[in-house]
């Protein structure tokens, strides 16, 4: 019968499965062993290792199996990945003076939303934040906590450092626009389900389509795969500028992710140099 795992342990893997994600790693598959073989391994590795501390990471009941090479077991096949949904067509282009009532009309037809799950959870619709003109863009994941509280996007710890990022390259967040996949909270802040991201990203293209940004920054692996449409990792997006719909896209990591790894900024702000080269923006001199 399955354990339940230890709140260190269960802590461990959701900081180990929230690094993959970063990544843009997120899906897992457990393959099926032959539960008579799995204890005859398990007796040998006892007789061996008696005396030997194993990892909670790696052997922890109902995360996942340690898989022995052994000519005797076969790779069973994974399920195929589900396609990302092709994205709707582009809308005819909004006047400026339009672009915060085009904005408001898309924002009434979501309306109190029960189109997915995710409402089941939700506080507040997170719609989006800032200029309906703006030339910059940053799509993020979904809402947390603080933005499912407040009905805002990153307005959390992530959006202080999201709004340090925005002030560095010479721009004040009001002159900006930001939005997400999903505009209800993931349970637990996890990865947006196909369903939910299927059903709540046309009305982000629409968002796009109606601001025209010149440049767009996706902040994290889950917001790159439903702009571009395909599931690719992280380090094989950035560095380079893609296109969506027309408008220049740069892929970044999430502010979540340099907040658990700070170390990580210096090649973030690498990837915000390239929007600010495309933009004709230079950084603001310190003083």
């Amino acid at each position: 019968m399955a354990q339940s795992l230890n709140p260190a342990t269960r802590e461990a893997l959701l900081t180990r499965v929230r690094f993959y994600r970063d990544l843009g790693l997120t899906e897992f598959y457990r393959r099926p062993v032959d539960p008579a073989l799995l204890a005859q391994l398990a007796e040998q590795e006892s007789a061996q290792t008696l005396h030997s501390p194993s990892s909670p990471l790696l052997f922890a009941e109902g995360v996942g199996d340690h898989e022995p090479a052994s000519a005797s077991l076969e790779d069973q096949p994974i399920p195929p990945r589900k396609p990302i949904p092709a994205p709707p067509q582009i809308f005819a282009a909004v006047p400026a003076a339009d672009r915060a009532a085009a904005l408001q009309l898309i924002r009434d037809e979501i309306g109190e939303c029960t189109r997915c799950p995710l409402h089941k959870g939700r506080n507040k619709l997170v719609f989006g934040d800032g200029s309906p003109a703006a030339r910059l863009m940053f799509v993020g994941e979904g809402p947390g906590a603080d933005e499912d509280a407040q009905g805002l996007p990153f307005v959390g710890k992530a959006g202080q450092l999201l709004n340090n990022m925005i002030a560095a390259m010479g721009l004040r967040r009001d002159e900006v626009y930001i939005a997400n996949v999903v505009k209800c909270r993931p349970p637990g802040n996890r990865v947006p389900e196909q369903e939910e991201g299927a059903t709540c990203s046309p009305f982000l293209f629409r968002q796009i389509d109606v601001i025209r940004p010149q440049v767009l920054v996706a902040l994290g692996a889950t917001a790159a795969t439903w702009l571009l449409g395909s599931r690719q990792p992280l380090a094989g997006l950035r560095g380079r500028v893609h296109s969506v719909r027309g408008t220049q896209l740069i892929v970044t990591y999430h502010p979540a992710y340099l907040l658990r790894d700070p170390r990580q900024k210096k090649e973030a702000w690498a990837d915000l140099q390239i929007a600010m080269r495309e933009l004709g923006l230079t950084p603001p001199a310190k003083g």
